[in-house]
C-alpha cells in the first residue's frame, strides 16, 4: 500500500517566496489558480492572447500574462490545458524561458509519459492530479475540504521535489483529503484505462444498449430514458458514498436480487478479455499514437462519432425530458 500523505505532511511556507504559474484556465486551471491565491500563494495565469478565458481569469483577481510571460515570472510551471495542445504549446512558450531551479508540472501524465514532453534535465518535474472535476476542486476548498490528489515524481533536480509537491498539494486542498503517491506511468495508464472501459466508454455504450433494447422491444423512450440514464445519477451517488455493498443495502431486494444475479451475464468473460486487449493498447502506446495522428489530422474520425452519437435517439429524449427538470441541467460554473 502507498503511503498517503495529509496536511501535516506538507509545508506551505515553502511556496511562499515563489511564483506558481497556472497555465491554462479552463475546469482544473482556474480551481488551482484560485486555491493557490486564497492559500497565499503568488499566482499568474498564462493563457494565450486571444483566449476567452483572459477577461475571466482578470475578473477572478488574478494576475494574467501570456503563457511565454509567465514562464519567465514563474519558480513553478503548471501545465493544465488539453493533452492534445500541450506540445506545441511547450515547445513554443515554455521549454525555452524554463530556468535552472524551475519546476515543471502536469494534472496528468500523458505527455511525459509518452514523450510528447521532454522535460530539460536542469528542472524539477512532478504531478499532481486531483480526482474530481476542477469545479469540485474549488468548492470543496471553499468548504474548508478538498478532493484527494494523485502525486508523482518524475526528475528530482533539487532533491526537495516531493517538499514542493505536497505543499502545491496543500495550496489546492488536496492534503485535507489525502495525496497517494505514484508514477507518471501508473497514473496514465490507469487513468486511460478508467475512462475507456468503465467510466466513460463502458458506461456511456452500457447506456445506449439499455436504451436501444428497450425501444426496439416497444417501449415508451420516456421511459427507457429514466430507467438507463437518469436514475444512474442515484445509483452512482450511492456507490460514491460508500461502495457497492452500500448501494445494494439501499436498493430494493428486487434490484440487488437483480444485480447479482444478472451482472455477469452482461460483463462476460468476452468482455473482460476485450478490458485486457484495451489495457493493453494503453500499456503499449498504441492508443497515444492513434489519439496523437488523430489530432495532427484535424480528428476526422472524432469528429464523426460525436456527431453520429449526438443524433441518436437518447439524445433527443433526454433533451426535452430535461427542460421538464428545472433541477437537473443547469450549468457549472
Amino acid at each position: 500500500m502507498a503511503k498517503i500523505y495529509y496536511d501535516k505532511d506538507a509545508d506551505l511556507k515553502l511556496l511562499k517566496k515563489k511564483t506558481v504559474a497556472i497555465v491554462g484556465y479552463g475546469s482544473q486551471g482556474h480551481a488551482h489558480a484560485r486555491n493557490l491565491h486564497d492559500s497565499g500563494i503568488k499566482v499568474v495565469v498564462g493563457l494565450r492572447k486571444a483566449s476567452a478565458y483572459w477577461k475571466r481569469a482578470t475578473k477572478d483577481g488574478l494576475t494574467v500574462v501570456t503563457v511565454a510571460e509567465a514562464t519567465k515570472m514563474s519558480d513553478i510551471i503548471m501545465i493544465l490545458i488539453p493533452d492534445d495542445k500541450q506540445r506545441a504549446m511547450y515547445v513554443s512558450d515554455i521549454l525555452p524561458h524554463l530556468k535552472k531551479g524551475n519546476a515543471l508540472v502536469f494534472g496528468h501524465g500523458f505527455n511525459i509519459h509518452f514523450g510528447q514532453v521532454v522535460p530539460p534535465d536542469f528542472v524539477d518535474v512532478f504531478m499532481i492530479a486531483p480526482k474530481g472535476p476542477g469545479h469540485l476542486v474549488r468548492r470543496t476548498f471553499e468548504q474548508g475540504a478538498g478532493v484527494p490528489c494523485l502525486m508523482a515524481i518524475y526528475q528530482d533536480v533539487s532533491k526537495k521535489t516531493k517538499k514542493i509537491a505536497l505543499a502545491y498539494a496543500k495550496g489546492i486542498g488536496g492534503t485535507r483529503a489525502g495525496v497517494l503517491e505514484t508514477s507518471f506511468r501508473e497514473e496514465t495508464e490507469t487513468d486511460l484505462f478508467g475512462e475507456q472501459a468503465v467510466l466513460c466508454g463502458g458506461v456511456t455504450e452500457l447506456i445506449r444498449a439499455g436504451f436501444d433494447t428497450l425501444v426496439e422491444a416497444g417501449y415508451n423512450p420516456d421511459l427507457a430514458y429514466f430507467e438507463c440514464l437518469h436514475e444512474l445519477k442515484l445509483i452512482v451517488d450511492l456507490i460514491y458514498e460508500g461502495g457497492i455493498g452500500n448501494m445494494r443495502y439501499s436498493i430494493s431486494t428486487t434490484a440487488a436480487y437483480g444485480d447479482v444475479t444478472r451482472g455477469r451475464r452482461l460483463i462476460t468473460d468476452e468482455t473482460r478479455k476485450e478490458m485486457k486487449k484495451i489495457l493493453g493498447e494503453i500499456q503499449s502506446g498504441e492508443f497515444a499514437k492513434e489519439f496523437i495522428l488523430e489530432n495532427q489530422a484535424n480528428r476526422p474520425m472524432f469528429n464523426a462519432l460525436l456527431k453520429k452519437d449526438s443524433e441518436h435517439l437518447i439524445e433527443q429524449v433526454g433533451d426535452r425530458l430535461r427542460k421538464m427538470m428545472p433541477f437537473v441541467g443547469k450549468k457549472i460554473k
